[in-house]
């Protein structure tokens, strides 16, 4: 079971662009619900949600481009 690095450093690249937005996301929710009388809270809120989303998705695919470069890596080895 050969990891291919090339894979993986490309998963550790989506994790790593996801740490960041981990913490944005709460944060400009969190910010969006202590000003609801604000106009612009719908949009600061749609803002929060879709970083937190972008976030997850990063992570998924971090993850699993992580697991592809581990488990799929010897399938060119004729062994």
């Amino acid at each position: 079971m050969a990891t291919d690095k090339n894979i993986l450093a490309k998963g550790i690249k989506y994790l790593s662009g996801a740490l960041p937005l981990l913490f944005l996301g709460p944060i400009i929710i969190n910010s969006a619900f202590t000003n609801e009388k604000h106009p612009l809270f719908p949009y600061v809120l749609t803002l929060g949600i879709m970083i937190a989303l972008a976030a997850m998705f990063l992570i998924y695919k971090g993850i699993n481009t992580v697991v592809k470069s581990m488990f799929d890596g010897d399938k060119n080895t004729n062994t």
